[in-house]
């Protein structure tokens, strides 16, 4: 059993296709996929080179679909599992060995998932499944994301495994590092970098232009949603951006904030497109050419004041005394990221505030870039949030963006858990920010866990299995409370309507009217990716039930619905 450890996007799936393409000739292979669907792996497989005739078996097991909640077809070579039950996946691989017979090569991508869900249970399954099939004389070649598990976690993982090799990424190279080896010295490979690690993501035009709809429409008044009304307790939000964060915290901060950035400033400028010409023409007369010097950029605030509050995501002060040309400083108080994160060590704007400067590009005359970073967060213990803006690159922006490690992700979700048990068995308070109030408008819920789902296909994926991560544990927690399923279900229904998450109805199916993750939106296909995983986790840990939406918003349904199966 070799075991492949290595940062999100170093590779680690590729590493896994090429193993599956240089094996298929001379064994089966059984390959475990639980981060995308199986016709993801075959097509990448596809473009590699493996033909359409093979010589041995091909089969997988889906470990995705039915963790977060999506439809599946049946296909033969495909047998059905979930990250969130490891006794599932036993039995879906042992099932595949039976018809595959000996000498097997088992790929196992990835054990990130079920270790998030599962916790250190994933240890005795690596035990009991893996090394047992490595026993018995197959091949296991199985990776895991550097920085997703405790440390010891990982080191007993490696104590596990046969074999271990390390990928390190640099500038514009990687190495593989063969840390052991039943055949191979201890040696370091390394070889040129081919693509870039970071998050790819794209404008779907449509859902953006129908996000900025709705945000024109929540300033102008009156309520878009009709039944709860066009604000959203901060909580929920908050619960579903640090779920997500959990399957790549370091690359996400930097893609929402690039896809806010990029997305802020495309959307601004629409939006000064789509005035009457008389607004194009005082919004010319009042907006300097560019926000260079502290006046032009006061002015600027004190135009984007009223929104700033219409939103409630924070109170923004701009430091006049402290700016200089081309170096502004601003304040922030009881900011939504950050509000309830206290001292847990590190800056936790992480990636909202390129929506900022994306705004200041997109209504500056000159084509500039801007850029910001954190210089003091609560999150750091400091008694308030400040951020440094410039035009052009910014110092410490790409640090600020990657600090956090599994210590504070685990801080955080504590913070979180907490907050949530107190409210759903005691009723407790969730948030309290005593000036700005407990919700936060439809717009900035969409920049917290909208957009960067509409730019980002990984964003979507880490947003289901967190999702269903968040789900698995509400349901366990109850569980170990005493409640019995249906106070369960009634202690998360009520979590829903105190969020203001939408008009929430259960009877043979979940109906969501005015879902805030969907409202507003316009897509192909269902676009409940938090909510879907949160419902199905939730009902697979009380019930051993899962569910699927079958009608969205976001595709033109009058509501949201997922049906039990």
């Amino acid at each position: 059993m070799i075991l492949l450890v290595g940062p999100p996007g170093a590779g680690k799936s590729t590493f896994c296709h090429q193993t599956v393409l240089s094996n298929i000739e001379m064994r089966p292979v059984i390959y475990v996929t639980t981060e995308s669907s199986p016709s993801k792996v075959k097509d990448s497989l596809r473009q590699k080179g493996l033909g359409n005739v093979l010589l041995h078996p091909l089969a997988f097991v889906d470990a995705f679909h039915e963790t977060v909640g999506l439809p599946t077809a049946a296909q033969p070579d495909t047998v059905d599992a979930s990250s969130q039950d490891l006794t599932s996946l036993d039995i879906a691989i042992s099932n595949l060995k039976e018809r595959a017979g000996e000498n097997v090569l088992l790929v196992f991508d990835s054990l990130t998932s079920p270790y998030l869900m599962n916790g250190s249970e994933l240890l005795r399954f690596m035990r009991m499944t893996l090394s047992k099939l490595a026993a018995e004389g197959d091949a296991v070649l199985a990776c895991v994301d550097e920085g997703c598990s405790k440390k010891e976690d990982l080191v007993a993982m490696m104590s596990t495994a046969d074999g271990i090799v390390n990928i390190e990424l640099m500038d514009n190279s990687k190495t593989f590092d063969v840390i052991k080896h039943p055949k191979i010295k201890p040696t370091k490979i390394e070889v040129p970098m081919t693509w870039s690690p970071a998050v790819s993501y794209h404008f779907n035009m449509k859902m953006w232009t129908q996000h900025m709809e709705m945000s024109r429409g929540l300033t102008a008044r009156p309520a878009l949603r009709t039944e709860v009304g066009d604000y959203v307790h901060l909580f929920w939000p908050t619960f579903a951006r640090w779920c997500g964060m959990l399957w790549d915290p370091k690359r996400f901060p930097t893609m929402t904030y690039n896809a806010n950035k990029q997305g802020e400033s495309m959307g601004t400028k629409m939006f000064i497109q789509s005035l009457p010409w008389h607004s194009k023409i005082s919004l010319k007369l009042f907006m300097p050419k560019n926000f260079s010097k502290v006046k032009n950029m006061k002015k600027l605030m004190s135009w984007l004041q009223p929104s700033s509050e219409v939103d409630r995501f924070y109170t923004l002060e701009y430091l006049e005394n402290a700016s200089k040309t081309d170096e502004h400083f601003f304040r922030v108080h009881e900011a939504g990221t950050c509000w309830g994160f206290e001292n847990v060590g590190a800056t936790l704007g992480l990636g909202t505030l390129g929506g900022f400067v994306g705004g200041i590009k997109g209504l500056e005359k000159e084509d500039r870039d801007w850029n910001a970073v954190e210089t003091k967060c609560i999150g750091l213990g400091d008694p308030y949030c400040e951020a440094k803006i410039v035009p052009g690159e910014i110092d410490g922006l790409k640090d600020s963006l990657e600090s956090l490690d599994s210590p504070i992700m685990e801080r955080i979700h504590n913070r979180l858990m907490d907050r949530l048990i107190g409210f759903l068995l005691h009723r407790k308070p969730l948030w309290e920010r005593p000036r700005m109030g407990n919700q936060i408008s439809l717009h900035a819920v969409n920049h917290i866990i909208v957009l960067p789902a509409i730019t980002s296909e990984r964003y979507r994926i880490a947003m289901r299995l967190g999702g269903a991560t968040g789900g698995k544990k509400v349901g366990i927690h109850l569980m170990d409370a005493g409640k019995g399923e249906n106070e369960a279900v009634k202690c998360v229904l009520n979590l829903l309507e105190h969020c203001k998450v939408g008009k929430v109805t259960i009877s043979e199916t979940i109906r969501i009217v005015q879902n805030c993750e969907s409202f507003g939106m316009k897509s192909e296909e269902p676009s409940c990716f938090f909510t879907t995983g949160f419902l199905n986790g939730f009902f697979s840990a009380i019930k051993n039930q899962h569910v699927k939406e079958t009608k969205c918003i976001a595709t033109g349904d009058p509501y949201c619905e997922w049906e039990f199966k």
